[in-house]
């Protein structure tokens, strides 16, 4: 069976169930429900997803290319499940709890606004990524590349500088506790 090709096409208050198997290049996804979908095999380039819920959709070799997700609700997504190759995408004031990243490629990545509680970024690359007012509480940083990448906007993450990689990383004064937490020491931040 042939899958679909879909080129510049928008989709408001769509469910899953109306979505044909294939690929989607250049369309707008608004308001649309993917909750527990599953978009394995699916290809999207070039698209943008706004006010979505794609929370626990099934990713096994999902295309994202040039994706922007922007007010989208995407709890527990397997985005080490992609298709790896060229993805790239950007994130707007999403809420990402419990997704995982785990070992992907995801060079200058933006995460802006974005809530990332308890996200797995261990064995990532995610070097010039910039996060942007995020709050980064319990996510996972372990053998991750982080070189350039900016958090001098974010909170609550707790970053291991012996078990990352770190040169050149951007961090905020009021943001050294996360780098030092591990080390159980106390900062005085009045003097």
């Amino acid at each position: 069976m042939k899958e679909a090709y879909i080129l510049d096409q928008t989709f408001e208050d769509a469910v899953f169930s109306q979505f044909e198997k294939g690929e989607y290049e250049n369309c707008i996804f608004r308001n649309c429900n993917f909750e527990y979908a599953d978009l394995s095999g699916f290809s999207f380039s070039e698209c943008q997803f706004v006010a979505c819920n794609l929370s626990m959709s099934k990713l096994v070799s999902t295309a994202f290319r040039e994706v922007i997700f922007k007010e989208c609700k995407m709890f527990g997504l397997h985005f080490d499940e992609c298709n790896a190759f060229g993805m790239s995408f950007n994130f707007e004031g999403c809420l990402l709890h419990h997704s995982i990243f785990h070992r992907t490629n995801i060079k200058k990545t933006q995460f802006k606004n974005s809530k990332l509680i308890e996200a797995d970024f261990s064995d990532c690359d995610l070097s010039f990524a910039v996060f942007n007012h995020c709050d980064l509480a319990g996510a996972v940083f372990e053998n991750t590349n982080l070189e350039k990448a900016d958090f001098r906007t974010s909170v609550n993450y707790s970053i291991d500088p012996a078990q990352n990689r770190l040169k050149k990383a951007k961090f905020s004064l009021s943001g050294i506790d996360g780098l030092l937490h591990q080390f159980d020491i106390e900062i005085d931040k009045n003097s």
